[in-house]
């Protein structure tokens, strides 16, 4: 960290707030109206810059303002918009196609976590070769990698703070994390502005997500001061300000919250990328992988369940959190107070923004919970949780989830 204070001083609202910082050697700019700084922060990395996007973010108008920003700046860009939702090694193949065709010296991530980790996906390959399971683990690409920027257009993974590509194999679905300090982002640029085309529905999906990272990564057996530093006002800001940024009414107090949004989803991307994640995202990448069920309601339908079977190890971590939000009502009598407290908060936070709490209702098959447990137990987040699970631990979570 280049600073001994690397958070901004939150005394100024949301929407008000303009600064540049260097978290964990990633320079990041924040502040509404920030994408138009895009060709300028591009210029100073490369001249033949391929923006790796979808085509929502092309129907909303956020890539062309890109690419002009981007040409206003002498630049030479091209697009790929074939990101996907969970993005697999063919996704990633027809990106390195493009990058070849338009031979770009710079990559640019531009909309959810999906098109960022194409981006970076695209990357490992374009520049070291291979096929992604080459590169399934940590720093295992040999080579030097493009120059890349982050510009992400949800409140939600947080993958523009990390290294880490999140690739799904196309055949099994298995997502395969690839990481590299190489693959990491140079510049990342939040602007809030860029929320404001974002569904409801996708807003309260992607806010649950980075909910979810900022409390699993605060209590995960790799915690350090700087993961919990990240976590800690991650929470904070997403906690106050969820509800309020989904409100379908327009004001300064929507748009303050969905600043406070983008940005602790970054900063619980930094804190990910300091101590990673727990059986929550253990057990939510199967009911992905074999239900289709988007990413942050299943993430979002487990973590109040993973608190409570947390609560016997960490209650006092969570009694941090829980204090960081000021919730300072009744404390529930119990083994871990403090987990329910918590648990409660967030299964309040999930009917704010209208998603499932039951396994039930995204559609899971009772009888397939064993081998949903089987498969939660063989993702890599579970070796992190801070209490130890095995496939017969998972069961009974995703049974007190049905």
């Amino acid at each position: 960290m280049s600073s001994p204070h690397p958070l901004p001083d939150n005394s100024v609202t949301g929407a008000e707030r303009h600064f540049e910082l260097d978290v964990g050697g990633i320079r990041v700019l924040f502040g509404a109206g920030t994408e138009d700084r895009l060709g300028e922060v591009a210029a100073q990395l490369g001249r033949r810059p391929l923006v790796v996007t979808d085509p929502g973010l092309v129907a909303a108008g956020h890539v062309e303002r890109g690419v002009e920003a981007l040409r206003s700046a002498g630049l030479e860009p091209a697009v790929f918009d074939g990101a996907a939702e969970n993005p697999t090694t063919e996704h990633v193949a027809r990106g390195v196609d493009a990058a070849r065709r338009h031979d770009a010296d710079l990559l640019i991530g531009l909309g959810g976590g999906s098109s960022m980790d194409c981006a970076k996906g695209i990357n490992f390959l374009y520049t070291n070769g291979g096929q992604m399971e080459d590169y399934w683990g940590v720093d295992k690409a040999t080579r030097p990698m493009l120059p890349s920027v982050g510009v992400p257009t949800t409140a939600g993974t947080g993958s523009e703070a990390q290294r880490f590509a999140l690739i799904s194999q196309a055949e099994t679905h298995r997502k395969m994390a690839c990481g590299d300090r190489k693959a990491r982002f140079h510049t990342v640029i939040l602007d809030p502005d860029v929320l404001a085309t974002v569904p409801r529905d996708v807003a309260a999906v992607t806010g649950i997500d980075a909910l979810s990272h900022a409390i699993e990564s605060y209590v995960t057996r790799r915690r350090n001061a700087i993961s919990q530093l990240f976590a800690r006002e991650a929470w904070r800001l997403i906690e106050r300000s969820f509800e309020a940024s989904l409100d379908a009414e327009e004001s300064k107090t929507r748009l303050d919250a969905r600043a406070d949004m983008l940005l602790g989803a970054h900063f619980a991307g930094a804190a990910i990328e300091a101590s990673m994640l727990g059986a929550a995202h253990s057990c939510a990448n199967p009911l992905t992988a074999r239900y289709g069920v988007v990413h942050g309601t299943a993430v979002g339908v487990m973590l109040p369940h993973v608190v409570r079977f947390n609560g016997r190890e960490v209650d006092s971590l969570y009694g941090d959190l829980v204090q960081a939000a000021g919730l300072n009502g009744h404390r529930p009598e119990g083994v871990a107070p403090e987990a329910q407290r918590l648990s409660q908060r967030l299964e309040g936070l999930l009917a704010a923004g209208r998603q499932p709490s039951r396994l039930e209702d995204c559609g899971v098959d009772r009888g397939r919970l064993e081998q949903l447990a089987h498969e939660a137990a063989e993702q890599w987040t579970a070796q992190f949780n801070p209490r130890s699970v095995d496939a017969a631990d998972l069961f009974g979570l995703y049974d007190a989830a049905y």
